[in-house]
Parts: C-alpha cells; structure tokens; sequence
C-alpha cells in the first residue's frame, strides 16, 4: 500500500478510495462498450491513423484501365444514349473530339450537360477519367 493510501485507511476513508476507483473502471468499461462501431475519416485527414489513405488506393497500385473504367462506370448512360450522352462506338464522338482531349477531360471532369461530374465515378481518379474518355474515343473511330 503506498502512502497516499495507508493515510487515507488511516483515516477511514480507503473505502471510499476504493469505491471510486471501482466507479472510475466501470465508467471506462462503459465508455469502451457503447463507443461508436466506427468513425468517418476525411480524405487528407492525418488523425484517423491513416484510414483515409488505406481506403485510397495507394501511390503504386494499378489504376483501372479506361475500358475497365467504362465497362463498370460509363457503359450505362454511353451504352445506350441516355439523357443525350453520346454513344460509345458511333459517330457521336467525332464532334466532340475536335474540341481537343484537355476540354473532353475537363468535361467529364467538372460534367457538362446532363452529365454529373465525373459521371459520378467519385473514386475514379482522373487519370482513369482520362483513360475511359480516350477508350470511348478511341472505340469510336
């Protein structure tokens, strides 16, 4: 028993140092029990220990190839036209082609007309946007 203790026994009082150390551990085991399953993590945000980054995919991991990228994100409005979006492996593409690769980018990018940006592909990154427009281009000459 260390001193602070043996004084307060000394005093009578080692039992209510007792019972509020005993409530103290049933708070933390309370705490601990009804805590939140999980946490949201802002991308950029260095105090999640690093959860943002993990959910990213990493510096070196491949990125989707622009085929990939259409087939799962872009096929079902570009497949079949939907709301004015031009369709892959027609015509509808050489118009836009002349405006040139950066202002195709920056539409699919920011989104133009009907379409949202990014065509709501919010975890492709831009190099595989970039990649899926040169695929739909390409696949329409």
């Amino acid at each position: 028993m260390n001193k602070f203790a043996s004084a307060l026994a000394a005093l009578g009082l080692g039992m209510a140092l007792s019972a509020s150390v005993q409530a103290a551990a049933n708070h933390d085991a309370i705490a601990e029990r009804i805590k939140p399953v999980g946490s949201v993590c802002l991308e950029g945000d260095d105090s999640c220990g690093g959860a943002a980054a993990a959910a990213a995919p990493a510096g070196g991991a491949a990125a989707r190839s622009g085929e990939e990228v259409y087939n799962t994100k872009c096929a079902a409005c570009h497949g079949t036209g939907a709301a004015g979006a031009p369709k892959f492996g027609t015509s509808d593409w050489a118009e836009r082609e002349t405006k040139g690769m950066d202002t195709l980018l920056a539409n699919a990018i920011n989104g133009i007309a009907a379409m949202p940006p990014r065509g709501l592909c919010m975890d492709c990154s831009d190099e595989e946007i970039d990649a899926a427009v040169k695929y739909m281009v390409e696949g329409s000459k």
